[in-house]
């Protein structure tokens, strides 16, 4: 089943287009990651998705629903961690996941609510106003209430930004056992190397789709330069990225026995995602 469905999604502000008919496919239980950079129209696709906004025109459909015309049906079933934490300053991190809790009327809730203190490392200042938390604290805070609920489908937008990479590692591991019971996660993010943690991967630019793949197929689109040493002399040769290019590239060369070593250095994503991007960006120009 298809946790997300996106066809033709445009969302037009005055002259300025946001989304530019979009479409996206998630599967349910992936961990979906979307990439692009400021203003490419990442926080308008999720407030779209989560019934936020009303877009201009296309079809969302998130577990079946319509996010604006079956609002109080689906977001009982998701997750929403905005981009800047929506919270209580003067209530404590544990009143401010109390009260969303208590929307939702969960049983069991002060066990929920200690759970999800104890996931975002907030024992310790469960009681203390959030007014005088870190930005990196209040972000920790809003992810603990989007969880609260255990929803089948968690949109987080940026969620580990300002996090230190301790407790990053701790959310990416309980990100990956909620897909792994069939949690969706659609996340928002512009680190790379979390990129590399998701099943797929979406890059936009100015609201419009510019790949959707795996991020082991999106990193073979690069280039890799390769390093044959032999003997004093060393030749330098740039190739595909797949594994078969460099196989192919050595077999030429029939692997001779003085070839002593070969360094290989790929492209990252970010230089594959740039590279993909640069070119619309000379368009828009021109």
């Amino acid at each position: 089943m298809d946790a997300i469905v996106v066809e033709g999604l445009s969302k037009q502000y005055g002259k300025i287009a946001a989304l530019r008919d979009l479409n996206l496919t998630v599967a349910e239980g992936a961990v979906f990651g979307l990439l692009g950079p400021n203003g490419a129209g990442k926080s308008t696709l999720i407030k779209a998705l989560v019934g936020a906004l009303t877009p201009s025109s296309g079809k969302v459909r998130v577990l079946g629903l319509d996010p604006l015309g079956d609002r109080r049906d689906l977001r009982r079933r998701i997750g929403y961690m905005p981009q800047e934490p929506a919270l209580y300053s003067d209530l404590s991190a544990r009143e401010n996941i109390t009260f969303f809790a208590r929307a939702r009327d969960l049983p069991d809730l002060k066990a929920r609510v200690d759970d999800v203190l104890k996931l975002s490392d907030l024992g310790s200042r469960a009681d203390d106003p959030v007014r005088t938390f870190s930005g990196g604290m209040q972000r920790r805070v809003s992810l603990a209430c989007a969880l609260v609920h255990r929803p089948r489908v968690l949109f987080l937008d940026e969620p580990t930004a300002a996090v230190d990479p301790i407790l990053r590692d701790r959310f990416w591991r309980t990100f990956r056992e909620m897909a792994a019971t069939g949690v969706t996660l659609f996340i928002s993010t512009h680190l790379m190397d979390e990129a590399l943690l998701c099943d797929q991967v979406a890059v936009i630019r100015a609201g419009e789709t510019i790949i959707t793949d795996t991020p082991h197929a999106i990193l073979a689109r690069g280039k890799a330069r390769l390093t044959l040493h032999r003997g004093s002399a060393i030749e330098r040769q740039t190739i595909g990225g797949y594994p078969e290019d460099l196989a192919a590239a050595l077999h030429a060369r029939g692997l001779a026995a003085d070839i002593t070593a070969v360094d290989v250095d790929r492209d990252r994503l970010e230089a594959v995602i740039f590279g993909l991007i640069a070119p619309k960006e000379q368009e828009a120009r021109a």
